[in-house]
């Protein structure tokens, strides 16, 4: 089984996080699997970019550690790493979260 790299907790970094974070496509990935139940395929999402600029940014939130990346025969299931996050960064991803929805005016 093919296997992808993930940051430990431990080696998650601040920076990194913020910077996957910043990007709207990256964002919405992010908020849209804080909202779901389960696993979701890349395919799952409709992202307004192409099929390489999706891979992009979904490596970006990985290698962040922001998300984890399994395969499940040849889809990669995508699950936020919450419980690793909120651990290491107390309060980021509900600040994140809650600003997201003032943005869309979801408050």
């Amino acid at each position: 089984m093919r296997l992808l790299e993930h940051p430990t907790r431990e080696e998650m970094r601040l920076d990194t996080v913020l910077a996957a974070l910043a990007d709207p496509v990256r964002r919405s990935v992010a908020c849209r699997l804080n909202d779901a139940f389960g696993d979701h395929a890349c395919a799952t999402f409709e992202l307004p970019v192409s099929k390489s600029t999706a891979t992009y940014h979904f490596r970006t939130l990985r290698e962040a550690g922001v998300i984890r990346q399994e395969y499940e025969g040849t889809k990669i299931m995508n699950t936020l790493r919450k419980d690793d996050l909120d651990a290491r960064f107390p309060g980021l991803l509900d600040a994140v979260f809650a600003a997201q929805d003032i943005e869309r005016g979801d408050s």
